[in-house]
């Protein structure tokens, strides 16, 4: 199995690269882009001993305890079997 980790800044929080981003899209006149957020994405291979309902349960306590900032940051993730 793999999980597929997004994290990204809070949307209280200022995000001045997604913001560069945007501004140099419209600078270059890209059309329907309103807004950039940017955010780090990570692949975990899990052990094949893990069900589903474990791995889980670990992907869920690694982004919490090691791949995010509580404080600014929140994260999402997918399990690919």
């Amino acid at each position: 199995m793999k999980a597929h980790v997004y994290v990204t800044l809070k949307r209280t929080v200022l995000d001045a690269q997604g913001q560069t981003v945007a501004d140099a899209l419209r600078r270059m006149q890209y059309r329907g882009v309103s807004d950039v957020r940017q955010g780090k994405y990570f692949v975990l291979t899990l052990d094949d001993g893990l069900d589903r309902a474990e791995a889980e349960a670990e992907v869920a306590r690694i982004v919490r305890e090691v791949l995010t900032n509580p404080v600014i940051e929140e994260a999402s993730f997918r399990i690919e079997e």
